[in-house]
């Protein structure tokens, strides 16, 4: 009998020192699929070598082992170089990092003719599906009112969040004109509960995010599918079959 294995797909984290990052790290240990050879972080690391894995400093991204797939979880201005990097070596990336000017999201729209690539503002797989049926709703019910309501902890600046922002973009693409709120209440993870509703009847979509772990786990199956794929923009939902 033969003992071959699947290879395992090189991971390079990119916002290592973040919680995102760190989860990722802890994560990607519990997997068989995925192994990360590479943790970048903005300073210079306290330790070179953590649990077997590299660490470097954000200036030394260049010096970083050969890898498949960079998952990114760091700040606007540290995108562009992990995404030029991607492309030098033509590896795929996955990013989540938030708040990219309009010349970044042009990069990246610009990348993905050259190399497989997935920008998302949630991670969460079941949110990937939630987006599908929203859509799919909008689509079946034309006329009824949309709303989406988003519940985030007290800590969360930006409103309407992220997620609900591209929830409503799969409602409109579907034909709704959604309308927001948002709520700011003790230490809440994440909730977003879309609603069509016409006279005599309504329908309510919700997904609750009770741990952020959904995030990084979302991350590592995202990249261990998109390795390997054709150039291209990917979406989270494209990577779940």
């Amino acid at each position: 009998m033969s003992d071959h294995k699947t290879p395992q797909t090189r991971i390079l984290v990119h916002g290592a020192s973040g919680r995102m990052g760190q989860a990722l790290l802890r994560l990607a240990s519990e997997r068989d699929d995925v192994v990360v050879v590479a943790a970048v972080q903005r300073s210079q690391p306290a330790q070179r070598v953590v649990d077997g894995v590299a660490h470097f400093a954000a200036s030394e991204l260049h010096g970083a082992p050969p890898f498949d797939v960079a998952i990114d979880f760091s700040l606007p201005q540290g995108f562009d170089p992990v995404l030029a990097l991607c492309e030098e070596r033509g590896a795929a990336l996955v990013s989540g990092t938030t708040g990219l000017e309009a010349p970044q999201l042009a990069a990246v729209d610009a990348a993905s003719q050259r190399i497989p690539l997935l920008w998302a503002a949630n991670f969460s797989l079941g949110v990937a599906i939630l987006s599908e049926l929203v859509e799919r709703a909008a689509q079946a019910l034309p006329g009824w009112d949309c709303d989406i309501v988003e519940s985030h902890h007290v800590h969360k600046k930006d409103a309407p969040s992220g997620t609900a922002l591209a929830l409503g973009a799969s409602a409109e693409h579907g034909g709704a004109t959604p309308r927001y709120a948002s709520l700011r209440a003790g230490d809440i993870v994440g909730e977003h509960l879309v609603q069509f509703a016409a006279p005599g009847e309504r329908i309510e979509l919700v997904h609750r995010a009770t741990n952020r772990d959904i995030f990084a786990r979302g991350a590592l199956h995202a990249a261990a599918k998109l390795a390997g794929r054709a150039p291209g923009r990917y979406r989270l939902r494209d990577l779940l079959a």
